[in-house]
């Protein structure tokens, strides 16, 4: 069973696809990885390229504010979900950073904003240094 650390529920069974630390030269590489591993589960075509999207908006974000490097965790929940974990050792923020509405050409969000509107659910973990993102996205068989 997977404990989360921040809430202390009992999230069910994972399995782990992929952990990987990463830069911003990594970037790329990490969508050819994302993607094939979430054709290996079984994510439908038009899921797994916003999937792919999610990944790189949010790995964009820890390569600009977060410190310039973070670790990926690919899993797959029993109930067909596929979940992706970003952490960082930036200065953090707040699901607040998100804004609610799409944003401007150089607004500050776009692509946190863009994150939470492709997947079926998205949290922000601050922690004492840095943050975690979690988002991840379901389908049926």
């Amino acid at each position: 069973m997977i404990f989360d650390a921040y809430s202390g529920q009992q999230q069910g069974v994972e399995e782990v696809l992929l952990s990987v630390p990463f830069a911003a030269r990594d970037v790329p590489r990490l969508r050819v990885l994302v993607e094939g591993h979430a054709s290996l589960v079984g994510l439908p075509e038009q899921r797994r390229g916003d999937f792919v999207v999610a990944m790189d908006a949010v790995a964009g974000n820890v390569v600009q504010h977060g410190g310039g490097h973070g670790l990926l965790t690919l899993t797959r929940a029993h109930c067909h979900e596929l979940r992706c974990r970003i952490s960082d050792r930036g200065p953090g923020f707040t699901v607040e950073a998100i804004p609610d509405l799409a944003v401007g050409i150089n607004g500050a969000g776009q692509g946190l904003w863009l994150a939470r509107l492709i997947t079926d659910d998205l949290t922000v973990i601050p922690k004492a240094v840095g943050t975690t993102v979690v988002f991840a996205m379901r389908w049926n068989r």
